[in-house]
């Protein structure tokens, strides 16, 4: 399982193990790497903190894998989990979305005409897609709207790159800053991925008194909570269906 920070690891873990969800409190300072000490659910979960963007979230991702496949324990189920930022009106706050799509949002070249991705200028893909039959299922289990997730690397803070992204990418349900990385990684290991996301604030103008990031992180515990069932049964051998697989390379249309 994969997080940003520290507050999110352990929301995700209360949420695995049927333990209260943190929240209020303020979170540690961020260390970058395993989860240090005995997590709460033991054996089943390797819960990595990699730190804040997409390129931490590939290198931590690429590295946990690495490691456990050498040691000869191989995962097979990457979770990239934390909160973010949603669409309204499909993702108000507190609301959870799971990734049908997994979209690297601004990976692209800017033109006199607008943005141009990647997957239009022939050098790759811009989207990942979590096995279709395990996200859904997730979703149903935990009350989520399944809707494409957005991965940025810089957080929308204006109604015009809100309106633009929306426009690009119609029908998304959240913007974070990690899953692209993570799933990267993960289809380069050929093992699924699945990205879940609580929402802590709207898209679109920046306004920090406006976040309710201790209601997010609670929904995003509960979240896995409800959809607990699933998730173990995804990360035993053969379970998690199929690895990513990179998505047609049109603008971050929605599955």
């Amino acid at each position: 399982m994969v997080t940003a920070v520290t507050a999110e690891r352990d929301a995700v873990l209360a949420g695995l193990a049927g333990t209260p969800t943190p929240g209020g409190t303020p979170a540690p300072p961020e260390t970058p790497g395993p989860a240090a000490g005995d997590p709460p659910v033991p054996g089943a979960v390797e819960a990595v903190v990699t730190g804040v963007g997409p390129a931490a979230a590939a290198a931590g991702t690429a590295e946990a894998l690495t490691r456990a496949r050498a040691e000869g324990r191989p995962f097979h189920l990457v979770l990239c989990a934390g909160i973010g930022g949603g669409f309204v009106p499909h993702a108000p706050l507190g609301s959870v979305v799971v990734a049908s799509r997994i979209v690297a949002a601004d990976l692209g070249a800017g033109t006199a005409d607008g943005f141009v991705d990647v997957a239009e200028l022939g050098f790759g893909s811009v989207a990942h897609e979590p096995p279709a039959d395990l996200a859904a299922e997730v979703a149903l289990a935990a009350g989520a709207l399944l809707a494409p997730v957005l991965t940025v690397s810089t957080v929308t803070g204006t109604a015009g790159r809100a309106a633009d992204l929306a426009a690009r990418h119609p029908g998304a349900g959240a913007e974070a800053m990690e899953g692209f990385g993570v799933a990267e990684a993960a289809a380069r290991a050929g093992v699924p991925v699945l990205e879940v996301r609580a929402v802590s604030n709207p898209v679109g103008p920046r306004d920090r008194a406006a976040w309710r990031i201790p209601e997010a992180l609670r929904a995003l515990g509960d979240a896995c909570a409800a959809a607990a069932r699933p998730l173990f049964a995804a990360a035993r051998p053969g379970g998690g269906r199929r690895a990513p697989r990179p998505g047609r390379p049109a603008p971050g249309t929605p599955s």
